[in-house]
């Protein structure tokens, strides 16, 4: 499944890095990030994973981070199908 999330996180140095070690923990694979810096102390990310696995064994791991504010769920739709391999001709 392909997930699109978007995240609230306090501005600290470290913050980003500790998303996407809990995301890599979790068994889930990062395909798309976007970041932007608030002017209120504040880093709004979005992100598209990808992963067989439940979301919410992310998600909850995520709210528990103390510089993650909030965690939203945007989309969830099914993976795409891998394009067939062509044989050479």
């Amino acid at each position: 499944m392909i997930y699109n999330l978007a995240l609230t996180l306090v501005q600290q140095p470290e913050v980003v890095e500790r998303v996407l070690r809990v995301t890599r923990h979790r068994g889930f694979k990062v395909t798309e990030m976007d970041m932007h810096l608030g002017d209120n102390g504040t880093t709004r990310l979005r992100m598209v994973v990808e992963s067989e696995r439940a979301l919410e064994l992310l998600s909850h791991q995520l709210n528990k981070l103390i510089d993650v504010t909030e965690c939203e769920v945007l989309s969830a739709k099914p993976a795409a199908t891998r394009y067939p391999q062509h044989a050479s001709a």
